[in-house]
């Protein structure tokens, strides 16, 4: 594993319960990478993190996994809207300021 994976699985372990980050809200929030580049490290070392906590830009699920992720989010308290997370809601930006969900 390299640096960068390193560091994005450091923000997904960061991101509170009943939040989410999309791909490119990680790699923003590094300031390096893009969302593809999250989704690879996601892939292949994401399995021991709350990797439900990180969708796509409009709040959708891991693809293959959506019934595991929605039953994560049902039991964290993730804002929901048509099986989706609700990114205006659930959005967390990575400060401690929004580690409460308002």
């Amino acid at each position: 594993m390299d640096e960068y994976a390193e560091l994005v699985l450091e923000v997904v372990e960061r991101i509170p319960p009943g939040m989410v980050m999309a791909y490119g809200d990680i790699a923003e929030y590094l300031g390096q990478g893009g969302p593809r580049q999250v989704g690879r490290v996601m892939s292949h070392w994401g399995g021991g993190v709350p990797w439900w906590r990180v969708v796509r830009a409009d709040g959708r699920p891991v693809q293959g996994h959506e019934q595991e992720c929605l039953k994560h989010w049902r039991s964290e308290g993730t804002p929901v809207r048509h099986e989706k997370a609700d990114m205006r809601r659930a959005r967390w930006d990575g400060s401690a300021d929004s580690q409460e969900k308002s």
